[in-house]
């Protein structure tokens, strides 16, 4: 999630960010892959020296300090999963309630999100309209109905419904949904698009099976407890032919030391401890998991998030951020379905750095 070309800036603008504080940060380059080789450890070398020093002042710290404990953990720790058929993860629920007030501070812990729409929004829209025959001036998304979960305090639901959509935003967080309503009513346009609900996925199923036209989870299933029981259950609220749109973070050891280390130990771009990086989720399990509960997946890009900028743009290297949309299959192919998966083309796509309303362009 950080830009390349800012890499020799941003080695200027740390110390003047951490007060002066001496750590020379140089920041590897958006190229490479989840196999990329560890070129970048002499440029990361003053981030984890620091890192260490503050881990030695702090010895109840669990995390890993050097590049070779991060390769020996990433290939023994395994994704922990839920067996309680629940993708709720009470730990989750109590750290987003403590910033359940701090949604709508577009300089606080959620800026990042904030800027996110400028992509994920376009992303959103341009897909869905290529796919309809149908478009209202003005309203393009009139008549879709979407379910945003994880809605915390509805800033991605908002700029959906402005676009015409009918949204329901799911949230656990109580506090969260109180602050989603609050700010919806200030418009009396959203306030008739716009419903939330204090619900887990789970809890909506029953009443809400085949509802959606769309489903999207967006920076969602790196906190959930159960990703299998969570993405079954999208299948199961989202009508045949229907889209669902996920943001995440990969799991590789790049966004272990910028999302953890960087962002939140050092930088504090967002909360400390709002990560586990055994939850992060690399492509290739997403994509399993998709097309076992009967999606196809149709654009998968990487994204990019620059520090310095604040700004969001997309890559072609699903290494930190990416975006996926998967369509749901037909009643046809449901009812049709033999015991052999269809095969699925993931194409992955870069637009023009800096342009962060350019979506990527898939096979749709």
């Amino acid at each position: 999630m950080w830009g390349g070309g800012a890499a020799r800036a941003l080695g200027r603008a740390v110390p003047r960010a951490l007060r002066h504080r001496r750590a020379a940060v140089a920041l590897p380059g958006a190229a490479g892959d989840d196999h990329a080789d560890l070129s970048f450890q002499t440029g990361l070398r003053g981030v984890l020296q620091d890192y260490h020093r503050k881990r030695q002042l702090k010895s109840s710290s669990t995390l890993p300090v050097s590049l070779t404990e991060m390769k020996s953990n990433m290939f023994t720790v395994k994704r922990p999963f839920s067996t309680s058929h629940s993708s709720v993860d009470s730990k989750e629920i109590k750290k987003f309630q403590l910033l359940a007030h701090k949604w709508w501070d577009e300089e606080g812990e959620y800026a990042a999100l904030h800027s996110m729409n400028d992509i994920r929004v376009p992303f959103i829209r341009d897909t869905l309209l290529s796919m309809s025959s149908n478009y209202h001036l003005g309203n393009p998304l009139s008549g879709i109905k979407i379910l945003d979960v994880g809605c915390g305090g509805g800033l991605l639901s908002e700029p959906l419904g402005r676009l015409g959509a009918s949204v329901t935003g799911i949230d656990p967080v109580e506090d969260n949904i109180r602050t989603a309503d609050q700010h919806k009513s200030f418009d009396p346009v959203l306030a008739k698009r716009i419903q939330y609900k204090c619900s887990s996925l789970e809890e909506i199923v029953e009443e809400s099976m085949e509802t959606f036209d769309v489903i999207v989870a967006s920076e969602v299933v790196e906190h959930v407890a159960d990703l299998e029981t969570f993405i079954k259950c999208c299948s199961q609220v989202l009508k045949p032919e229907g889209s669902l749109f996920i943001t995440t973070i990969n799991k590789t050891q790049l966004s272990y030391v910028l999302g953890i280390v960087v962002a939140e130990k050092i930088m504090g771009i967002v909360p400390e401890g709002t990560h586990e990086w055994e939850k992060f989720v690399p492509p290739e399990e997403l994509e399993r998991l998709l097309e076992s509960n009967g999606f196809a997946v149709k654009t998968m890009s990487g994204m990019l998030y620059n520090p310095l900028s604040g700004s969001w743009s997309w890559m072609e290297s699903t290494g930190l951020n990416y975006a996926v949309h998967a369509v749901k299959a037909g009643a046809w192919a449901q009812s049709h379905a033999t015991d052999t998966p269809p095969e699925t083309d993931i194409q992955q796509h870069s637009a023009t750095a800096g342009t962060a309303g350019t979506v990527p362009h898939g096979t749709v």
